[in-house]
């Protein structure tokens, strides 16, 4: 069997997150996404344990299902979390069993484990692996490439940062297969694309997911999968989206030459900072020039967020009501935002709308045009709708 899984979110107890960041809500809305299966994320906050048991019943071997959810109208869940570590690495991680949670949860190192859903730890990588690993879990670094809390950021190797092979990587949204398969230390590595979602919504939850093939539904199955290289396809940004693809200044989000970034000193004229892009980090670690594919490695699918191509056709906000009208028709023909966005035909979508069809295409197409982000602000799509004419053709 196949399964698209996102394994990397936060709950209502992370800084910076939705309210509505709770199992009931994000449930229905993975599946309207299309999502079989979604990381519970902040697994080591006692509230949110509490909340996890309160609303959900372990289904299968270390998955679970909400409650009486017995039109299948809710996506299942697998324990995840996100820890920082003392160098302000970040890690995810895949956990088997709540009893795991527990045990890993009373081990790590923290003044304050409950301060926020993703905890601080006084802990190295090599510490929180070992950990993680006694009780039977995964582990691999959070969007690896990211400025500023990254393992790439900390460190040019892995074993500097956990003294053995992780378990993944994660790729994160300013980097796609094609960047980091420069770099040939990550050639037996599994890589991962998940949404690091703050809100439940479909803009937000499942931006990026893998599709991966499993014997059956259980986390001995997950672990399996992903340690033997079955993931089957990556499905994520467009690299020159994510708000720290190029390097440009966290203020202004002007975007710089690196050359020309390092002779100011990394400071803007605005009096801002300017700050290192993925792009620019992993060349300085590559080892090729172009990616060096191993034979495992999966397609890598770029993927955009249906109401965002919504709101740029028609320049209004991802969340109006305009918005939510047209993604809602368009779901419920389709029966999910993967469906409409990879797999319906054009023409079943131009009878919804022809804007969008043309848009869908150029999307399938990787005929967008795109203004590259940095600095900590997301690339910006451009659509300029074509000809009508034989646009299907």
């Amino acid at each position: 069997m196949k399964i698209s899984a996102d394994l990397h979110i936060h709950s209502c107890f992370s800084r910076a997150t939705s309210k509505n960041m709770i199992i009931t809500t994000l449930g229905p809305q993975a599946k309207f996404k299309g999502l079989e299966l979604v990381g519970t994320g902040d697994a080591f906050h006692s509230g949110w344990l509490k909340i996890i048991e309160d609303s959900t019943e372990e289904s299968e071997d270390g998955i679970f299902s909400l409650k009486e959810d017995h039109e299948n109208e809710s996506c299942k869940f697998i324990l995840t979390a996100e820890v920082e570590d003392k160098r302000r690495v970040h890690h995810l991680i895949l956990l088997p069993s709540l009893e795991s949670a527990y045990n890993i949860r009373e081990k790590l190192k923290s003044n304050n484990i409950d301060a926020d859903g993703r905890p601080r730890v006084r802990m190295n990588g090599k510490e929180i692996m070992d950990l993680v690993h006694k009780f039977e879990g995964l582990i691999g670094p959070s969007h690896a490439f990211t400025p500023w809390t990254s393992m790439y950021k900390a460190y040019d190797s892995y074993l500097e940062c956990y003294d053995s092979k992780p378990d993944f990587l994660e790729l994160g949204l300013s980097a796609d297969t094609a960047m980091a398969d420069t770099i040939e230390e990550l050639q037996d590595i599994p890589f991962l694309t998940n949404s690091d979602a703050h809100s439940p919504w479909p803009h937000r939850l499942g931006r990026e997911f893998n599709e991966i093939e499993l014997k059956k539904l259980t986390f001995k199955s997950i672990k399996d999968s992903i340690k033997k290289c079955k993931i089957k396809a990556n499905y994520g940004f467009d690299p020159r989206l994510g708000k720290y693809h190029r390097t440009a200044c966290t203020r202004c989000y002007l975007i710089y030459d690196v050359e020309k970034a390092k002779k100011l000193n990394m400071k803007c004229s605005c009096g801002g900072i300017i700050k290192k892009g993925v792009d620019y980090r992993i060349s300085e670690i590559a080892t090729w020039n172009e990616p060096h594919h191993p034979p495992k490695r999966p397609p890598y699918i770029h993927i955009l967020p249906l109401a965002e191509i919504i709101s740029i056709v028609y320049s209004k906000g991802v969340t109006t009501v305009f918005v939510q009208k047209i993604w809602k028709e368009l779901v419920d023909k389709f029966g999910s935002e993967i469906e409409v966005l990879i797999y319906s035909p054009l023409k079943e979508i131009e009878k919804i709308d022809l804007n969008i069809a043309q848009a869908i295409k150029s999307f399938r197409e990787k005929t967008l045009k795109i203004t590259p982000g940095g600095g900590g602000k997301y690339g910006e799509m451009i659509f300029e709708p074509e000809s009508t004419l034989d646009i299907y053709l």
